[in-house]
């Protein structure tokens, strides 16, 4: 068996699968991110070109839940049986992956294609702001399919340890997004339409690399199509797991939901731009640790299928130790230059000044995150279900939502919005930590204890 994590030593195996991991959110954070770059400085469009784009954020949001549901519940079982030799359920798991992927991917683009224009004045679009989140949200939905195939089985490569093809799938994606960005929006004179054209063409590109990669013969384990008929016991398996990863980006649809319209209402359109400008920022600083922690679970669930408790909690303690010293780090840049890192997606001079402010009570305490990041990322690799449902559920949905619309009714009015986020963070991400090493990380060191007894 190619690839073997229980060898060598934790922290390399990790990084080996973190820094390609890595590199390739950067490059798909490009492939989003360079969207609201172009537009936030389309001529003429002001603030209300960015403003549109926020309004979509919740149904792209809903679309990364689903994909999250099948893909990062069927990848930490795939690698816990890698790690236990038992290739034939690992292929299995693969194919009824791929099956519930597409079958979500067609149900959800009919919903949110034929119910949009409700959806996006539910959201708190305005008549202003809803022309470009319709210009925008009509084309990327045709997408759908192949972002959720593309992102939702490029896991399964990097768990069969070629992390690099991993990162190629976003490479190429993200590289024909930057070429044809410009072309669409600028020189076709499609706005924001040409923004969702450029992204779906390149998603499909992905979703094509993927498919050839774990169809032909460079791939260990395959997608064969005797496994993609859904076996429903096995389907209800990876939908368990994967469970965590969707209630987290759900409740981050609630909450930009949420977010829009308590803003719509205590700030207007200006300030849902501003939330969308720190949610892309956010994205960005937030990359190495969610790279990291993703790239630790291949190698947590491998061990954990090889009963190589001692190198699991090894594994725990690096990847805890690296992310809070980097959202450290991180945090001092937002407190250090936020009027930078805003001028990057918009020039209003309105929304520079509104938020700068909001950048830096938004990012408050942001070191908090890594314990959230390592607590969930350990669950969710060794198959705890319900504890990684339980605080993806926790943060988002109990803390952050109600506070949304709690702290500007109790006379904080946008501010109350912003530090919203930083409470969870701290009450969330310590609850997570805290668990998970009580709960977790000492069963692992007593049975390390009595397996070499």
């Amino acid at each position: 068996m190619s690839n073997d994590f229980s060898k060598g030593k934790v922290w390399r195996n990790i990084m080996s699968q973190a820094v390609p991991l890595m590199l390739a959110q950067m490059v798909l954070l490009l492939y989003n991110v360079v969207d609201r770059v172009y537009i936030g400085h389309l001529p003429g469009a002001d603030s209300m070109a960015l403003t549109g784009i926020g309004l979509a954020f919740p149904l792209t949001t809903l679309i990364a839940a689903f994909t999250y549901l099948f893909g990062t519940g069927g990848t930490p079982l795939f690698s816990i049986a890698r790690g236990a030799g038992q290739e034939e359920r690992a292929e299995r798991i693969l194919g009824n992956t791929c099956s519930l992927l597409l079958g979500c991917s067609v149900a959800i683009f009919l919903f949110c294609y034929l119910l949009r224009r409700p959806v996006l004045y539910l959201f708190g679009a305005s008549d202003a702001s809803y022309v470009y989140a319709d210009a925008y949200l009509r084309i990327y939905l045709l997408g759908t399919p192949f972002a959720m195939l593309s992102t939702g089985l490029n896991g399964f490569i990097n768990a069969q340890g070629y992390p690099k093809t991993g990162m190629m799938t976003t490479l190429i994606g993200a590289v024909l997004n930057l070429v044809l960005d410009p072309v669409f929006i600028f020189a076709l004179d499609m706005g924001v339409g040409g923004a969702a054209l450029a992204t779906i063409l390149s998603q499909t590109v992905s979703c094509v690399w993927v498919l050839r990669f774990l169809t032909g013969k460079k791939a260990g384990l395959h997608i064969r199509r005797q496994n993609l008929p859904v076996d429903w016991k096995l389907a209800r398996e990876i939908a368990a797991l994967g469970m965590s990863g969707f209630i987290m980006q759900g409740t981050n649809c609630l909450v930009q939901v949420v977010c829009n319209a308590t803003l719509k209402i205590y700030g207007g359109d200006l300030y849902v731009g501003i939330m969308t400008v720190i949610n892309s920022v956010r994205e960005i600083l937030s990359l190495p640790v969610n790279g990291l922690t993703s790239g630790s679970q291949p190698v947590l669930g491998y061990n954990y299928g090889a009963k190589r408790y001692d190198r699991i909690c090894q594994g725990i303690r690096f990847t805890a130790c690296m992310g809070i010293l980097y959202t450290l780090l991180a945090w001092l840049v937002v407190i250090q230059c936020p009027h930078l890192l805003l001028s990057v997606f918009t020039e209003d001079a309105a929304m520079l000044e509104a938020g700068t402010g909001a950048l830096k009570l938004y990012f408050f305490g942001f070191f908090f995150m890594a314990f959230q990041f390592t607590g969930q990322s350990a669950f969710t690799a060794l198959g705890y279900s319900r504890q990684a449902i339980f605080f993806s559920l926790l943060r988002k949905a109990v803390i952050v939502a109600p506070l949304t619309m709690i702290l500007p009714r109790l006379g904080m009015g946008v501010d109350g919005v912003f530090w919203a986020e930083p409470i969870s963070n701290c009450i969330g991400g310590l609850a997570c930590f805290i668990t998970m090493y009580f709960v977790l990380y000492r069963k692992l060191k007593r049975e390390n204890v009595q397996g070499t007894e």
